[in-house]
């Protein structure tokens, strides 16, 4: 099987640039979500000699200026179009995103996950520690998201004692263990403080 030879006019180039386009959108998908956010340096060489690979690929023999420009002005159409199909249309969305995938559950590392999405355990471990923690164990959840980030949610105590309730006493006021037990204003306070605003200052004489 082989692909057509197109030429070097302006069409030609367009059409070059859609396809090349189309070609490193699957494949980087297909690669998994890890090659869109943590990039390795062998990570970065892969890119570098795609973009110098796929360069005569999308203008083939036409070097002149309005050739360039057609072809960053076809991708820029390309990915516009097809970030307004993804947020239109959720499968699509879908497709190319995919779903975050779970790589820590309750503390325990789920190996194949790991491996299937190209995950490290020293990737892993640095996520980790970015995120003041030491060991997976620590961790409730870490996620691989569709952006190739590492999401860390970690293990939370339950015996905060900012939660408590606020406590009651016997005269109604309300006190909280933050504040030191002081007991909120009580009624007769409240009263007190409303006949002092109600108190006039006596007006001075004119003469």
């Amino acid at each position: 099987m082989t692909l057509p030879d197109l030429g070097s006019d302006l069409v030609s180039v367009a059409i070059r640039t859609a396809v090349v386009y189309v070609f490193l959108v699957l494949g980087f998908r297909f690669l998994g979500k890890r090659e869109a956010g943590q990039l390795s340096t062998l990570d970065l060489v892969v890119l570098l000699v795609i973009a110098n690979a796929v360069q005569n690929a999308m203008v083939g023999e036409n070097t002149s200026l309005v050739g360039g420009l057609l072809a960053a002005g076809v991708i820029l159409v390309l990915d516009l179009l097809l970030h307004s199909a993804a947020n239109r249309w959720p499968a699509i969305r879908d497709a190319l995103d995919g779903e975050p995938t779970l790589l820590v559950d309750h503390g325990r590392i789920l190996v194949a996950n790991l491996r299937r999405e190209g995950i490290t355990d020293r990737e892993l471990a640095v996520a980790l520690r970015q995120n003041q923690l030491l060991r997976a164990e620590e961790a409730l959840y870490v996620f691989l998201e569709t952006n190739g980030q590492i999401s860390v949610i970690p293990m939370r105590g339950t015996d905060d004692d900012d939660d408590d309730p606020p406590e009651t006493d016997e005269g109604g006021s309300t006190t909280h263990p933050a504040a030191g037990g002081s007991a909120a204003p009580g009624s007769a306070d409240v009263e007190m403080a409303g006949r002092h605003r109600r108190r006039r200052i006596p007006r001075l004489s004119s003469d």
